[in-house]
């Protein structure tokens, strides 16, 4: 998927047909993140601010770059498996190049396999036709009881 011509910013974002995610907590405060469905699936997106940034190099932070690939990925989860009560076992990330603030990321996940319990996805992290990371990570689904004492403490 190409990067939308132009100046970024949300209105140009949501003229391109991305919507802007309404998240909570710390997937509020990491975004925000946007998305785009069309008939095969989503693509997740953030633009790469300066609140994203190394600000001694000016490039988008990994630590964002990992938490987009958690939320991107968990996302695949949720299709999948349609639902949202999973939490992430593992997530591993190769970087493959820098992307400057104001880059708009995206992220098609992929499922690989899911079981009763678990699901595989991977995606490769873009900023237009540029390659920034890949990504593959297992998550685990919750059933009810899990969840009451995941929330129970």
């Amino acid at each position: 998927m190409t990067e939308p011509a132009g100046a970024m910013d949300a209105a140009r974002l949501e003229t391109d047909g991305w919507t802007r995610m309404s998240g909570t907590q710390f997937n509020e405060a990491a975004g925000p993140y946007w998305i785009r469905k069309d008939g095969s699936g989503r693509t997740v997106g953030l633009l790469g601010e300066d609140q994203h940034g190394n600000g001694h190099v000016g490039t988008i932070h990994g630590g964002v770059l990992m938490t987009f690939a958690d939320i991107a990925l968990g996302m695949g989860v949720v299709d999948a498996a349609n639902t949202r009560d999973c939490v992430t076992l593992q997530l591993q990330m190769q970087f493959t190049a820098a992307a400057p603030i104001g880059s708009f990321l995206t992220c098609r996940p992929e499922l690989v396999r899911r079981t009763s319990q678990i699901v595989f996805m991977r995606g490769l992290i873009m900023a237009g036709e540029r390659t920034i990371a890949s990504a593959d990570g297992i998550w685990k689904l919750l059933d009810a009881e899990k969840l009451a004492a995941l929330k129970a403490g």
